[in-house]
């Protein structure tokens, strides 16, 4: 079945805002609009459910009933066991819980990280800073020309034996390209290595199978995933176990509170259920499976297929304008639909002349001051970011491409 944009856009009620006619939303990458599930859940946990859930009274027991909904059935799209999955405030914070677990597993002066410089800063600061402590922190660099991460360089990293821990995304968010995660989870773990994958700026794109990668830690956003502002975190039960608690220690032996210190937004994590709805109603409106994991596969295929068609004209003609240099690959199946331009020039004037011409989209370095200083380019300049998803509608890349024409 031909993918259907008008039924997905009229499952986000931001297309009906009237304010926001007209307006095209270039900027996914630093958060999605929400579906409409998500809302209703959260309006309703919000007028039905706000009290304290799992108790014995009906409210509570359904509030505590809805947040165990939504985490079993991401977890089930993500391929992985109920309780290997857990929220938190923010990826940011979940990772820094994460490095804290992890420097009081490892040995000062004999163990050592792997992180890149491909990555946005959450993914890789907080296990930068554990250099302060004596940890070993190897830098896994990107290629300066094209941004691109290449496996090879990760093979001598490894060969010691002293890394144990391999920290990068499953794609940047200013190079964009999609990174081989399954080969290389399975290079660090025949080096004894653990991996943790930041997709953060891939799930938009559709749920990974978590499981067939091999990652032992998979991060994302819900906020960027058409949710409420939650961070994802998956943790494989073997390694959450060897990792210390990070939480109280009466939930040392709940896999799934290991590693949120702080009590979870009961409202936000009830309404992440919205976004398996969503899914299994994109899947079973085109033809596909109606729920579960087949179903977020079905619809992580139909996401990645139509961004794939909307993003070759832009980049065609991107590649039109020699003033310009976009960063990552140009072949539309291999990279994401997040396309940093370098426009050889601050970025944020052309951003505010693209608002006059009703594009959403800015310019700035997004937290990726080192993969844009590999790149050579400077962070203080910026690069202009046009980042969409499935929901964006042929009609406003036609509308982004007659802007740049003009402003570019």
């Amino acid at each position: 079945m031909q993918f259907d944009c008008e039924w997905v856009r009229a499952q986000f009620p931001a297309f009906a805002e009237p304010s926001l006619q007209g307006q095209a939303f270039f900027e996914n990458a630093g958060g999605s609009y929400t579906c409409a599930p998500v809302i209703d859940r959260l309006t309703r946990y919000y007028t039905e459910r706000k009290v304290q859930p799992y108790a014995p009274y009906e409210a509570s027991r359904l509030a505590g009933a809805e947040m165990d909904e939504a985490r079993r059935r991401l977890a089930a799209m993500l391929g992985v066991e109920t309780d290997e999955l857990s929220f938190g405030p923010s990826t940011t914070q979940n990772t820094y819980v994460l490095a804290q677990a992890f420097r009081q597993m490892l040995t000062p002066g004999k163990d050592a990280i792997v992180v890149t410089n491909q990555d946005h800063e959450a993914n890789s600061g907080p296990w930068r800073r554990l250099a302060d402590e004596g940890f070993e922190i190897r830098e896994w660099q990107i290629d300066p020309e094209t941004g691109h991460l290449d496996p090879a360089a990760l093979g001598p990293l490894l060969e010691d034996g002293k890394v144990k821990l391999v920290a990068f995304p499953h794609c940047s968010n200013v190079v964009g390209e999609v990174n081989d995660v399954a080969s290389i989870c399975a290079m660090a773990k025949s080096a004894g290595a653990y991996s943790c994958v930041d997709g953060v700026s891939y799930a938009p794109h559709g749920f990974a199978d978590v499981g067939a990668l091999g990652a032992d830690i998979y991060l994302f956003s819900a906020y960027k995933t058409f949710g409420p502002h939650q961070g994802i975190m998956v943790i494989r039960r073997a390694l959450g176990a060897a990792l210390p608690n990070q939480a109280h220690f009466f939930n040392a032996d709940t896999l799934f509170k290991r590693f949120t210190p702080a009590g979870p937004d009961h409202a936000q994590v009830a309404a992440s259920a919205g976004m398996a709805d969503y899914f299994e109603a994109l899947s079973a409106h085109h033809g596909g499976p109606a729920t579960g994991f087949e179903a977020a596969q079905f619809a992580h295929k139909s996401m990645r297929a139509q961004e794939i068609a909307l993003s070759r004209p832009l980049l065609n003609f991107l590649r039109t304008k020699n003033t310009v240099t976009v960063l990552g690959p140009s072949d539309p199946e291999k990279r994401a639909p997040t396309i940093a331009v370098d426009l050889g020039q601050d970025a944020e004037p052309s951003a505010r002349a693209l608002a006059a011409h009703g594009i959403m989209a800015s310019g700035g370095d997004f937290y990726a001051v080192r993969p844009l200083t590999a790149l050579g380019i400077d962070p203080k300049k910026g690069v202009l970011r046009l980042s969409f998803t499935h929901y964006t509608s042929p009609a406003e890349i036609t509308q982004l491409i007659d802007a740049l024409e003009r402003v570019l």
